[in-house]
């Protein structure tokens, strides 16, 4: 059998060891696991079968900090109001929705582009004025998921929308009317109406088919269906992508506005019903 001593000796030895292997790692963690959101070929890729990632909601997060100074009447020289908006970009399969993007993100066109599954998100940051810095979450659903249980997943939390078609195929405007029916259904502004949403009448730089050919009878449409405004685009030769957003953003910036008033106005209703009525039952008197 062992001697005592040499036993001890041993554990203790044990024990040193063990506790330096724990030392280091703890010095030295393991990598973390990746998040759902990933970097795929210069822009966000978010999986199908993944809610909202836990990184776009901590930057939405810091950003809606930020931006709790938005109503304050006076900013700092150097102080910026921020602002997070998530816009949909939905339409038919092969209607040039990605294209746009890239375009609009990046500056960059591909005639090779396989079609999205699932949902691709970029982000654009405007430095909009001296004193405003927007940032657009666009979010590329694929053509494939319009009646899916997923696009109510998709349109959560959207304040705008661009609904896109291809003016060489006549049946993707035919199509236009269920995506604006199902984005309607599904997400709505604070008070309850439609987000604003934005008509692309896309590759304008080609043959035009159909009722895209007159452009009083697009603006009719556009008023009967309830859009926005409406754009004839091309992502290739970089045709009024700017020029849309722009007109987009603006509506979201008006719709933002009008929400705060009527907030404040709300409040100074309260306000005022609150100061003006008497409790019910009591009497005040003074004599003098």
């Amino acid at each position: 059998m062992l001697d005592r001593n040499v036993v001890l000796v041993l554990r203790t030895r044990q024990e040193r060891t063990e506790r330096r292997l724990r030392h280091k790692k703890e010095a030295n963690p393991p990598p973390m696991e990746p998040p759902a959101l990933l970097l795929n070929n210069n822009h966000l890729y978010l999986d199908i079968n993944m809610n909202f990632s836990e990184n776009v909601k901590q930057e939405a997060a810091r950003t809606a900090r930020k931006s709790s100074s938005n109503n304050a009447p006076n900013l700092g020289v150097n102080e910026k109001r921020e602002h997070l908006y998530k816009i949909l970009v939905i339409g038919e399969l092969g209607a040039g929705k990605t294209s746009i993007i890239k375009r609009y993100v990046h500056q960059f066109f591909s005639q090779h582009y396989r079609a999205t599954i699932g949902v691709d998100f970029a982000l654009k940051v405007l430095n909009w004025d001296p004193h405003t810095i927007i940032r657009l979450q666009l979010w590329d659903i694929a053509g494939q998921e319009r009646f899916g249980n997923m696009t109510r997943v998709y349109y959560k939390e959207a304040v705008g929308a661009f609904i896109v078609f291809d003016v060489t195929r006549s049946a993707t405007l035919d199509a236009v009317v269920k995506w604006k029916q199902d984005l309607d259904s599904k997400v709505q502004l604070p008070d309850g109406s439609p987000i604003p949403c934005v008509l692309l009448a896309n590759k304008c730089d080609q043959q035009k088919e159909g009722l895209v050919n007159s452009p009083t009878k697009m603006d009719d449409y556009c008023k009967e269906k309830n859009f926005s405004g409406w754009f004839e685009t091309s992502a290739k030769e970089n045709i009024n992508i700017e020029e849309a957003a722009r007109f987009l953003v603006n509506k979201i910036l008006q719709n933002d506005q009008v929400i705060r008033d009527n907030g404040i106005q709300d409040q100074m209703d309260n306000d005022r019903f609150a100061l003006n009525q008497s409790p019910t039952g009591s009497k005040k008197s003074c004599s003098c």
